[in-house]
C-alpha cells in the first residue's frame, strides 16, 4: 500500500495529471466507490483532498463511511471534464486519520465544518491510471492514451488485475 505521496515520488507527471482532473472545479470533486456490507458497490460524490502529505477526505456519518470504516478497499474516479473526456482513477484503501495534530491542520486548512460529524480518511494508492483522449475526438474512435501505475511492493492484487488488458489469442483474431 503506497501513500500519495510515495506514489507521487515514483510518477510525479502522472500524479500531476490525476490532482489536476480532481481539482479542475476547485478544491476536489469525485466519485467515491466503497464495498457495502453485502459486498456490492456504492458510489457517493465527494471532495478528495491532494496535498504534499496525502490523498485525503473528510467523510460524515453516511453509509460510505461505514463502508470504509469496515472495509477500506476503494475507487475513486475523477468527475467529468467539461471541456475533454479525459478520466483519473485511483484505488487502494482507506485508513482513518487517528493523529489529532493532522487532523486539525487539515480541518483548518480545508475549513471542514468544526460541528459536524465527519471523520478524515487517507487513501492508499495500489493503482492509479489517466486517460486522456485528444480533444475533439468521439468517444470510442481512436485509442485514448493510458497511463497506468501500480504499487511496486504489490497493493492489491484483485484491484490491479481488472485494469490489465485481456492478451488477444493471435490464433482467434
Amino acid at each position: 500500500m503506497a501513500s500519495w505521496s510515495d506514489f507521487a515520488a515514483d510518477e510525479p507527471r502522472l500524479a500531476d495529471g490525476i490532482r489536476l482532473l480532481l481539482q479542475q472545479y476547485g478544491p476536489g470533486f469525485g466519485y467515491l466507490a466503497t464495498v457495502r456490507a453485502d459486498g456490492g458497490p456504492r458510489v457517493h460524490p465527494v471532495s478528495p483532498i491532494v496535498t504534499d502529505e496525502g490523498l485525503f477526505c473528510f467523510v460524515i456519518d453516511s453509509p460510505k463511511r461505514r463502508d470504509l470504516e469496515r472495509d477500506g478497499r476503494y475507487a475513486l474516479h475523477s468527475f467529468p471534464a467539461e471541456e475533454s473526456d479525459d478520466e483519473a482513477y485511483v484505488a487502494g484503501r482507506a485508513r482513518p486519520v487517528t493523529d489529532p495534530a493532522r487532523v486539525a491542520r487539515l480541518a483548518r486548512s480545508f475549513r471542514a465544518a468544526p460541528h459536524v460529524d465527519w471523520r478524515l480518511f487517507e487513501f492508499t494508492v495500489d493503482v492509479a491510471m489517466l486517460t486522456r483522449r485528444e480533444a475533439g475526438s468521439v468517444v470510442g474512435h481512436g485509442r485514448p492514451a493510458v497511463q497506468l501505475w501500480v504499487d511496486p511492493s504489490g497493493g492489491d492484487p484483485a484491484a490491479v488485475a481488472e485494469l490489465r488488458p485481456a492478451r488477444r489469442d493471435r490464433a482467434a483474431a
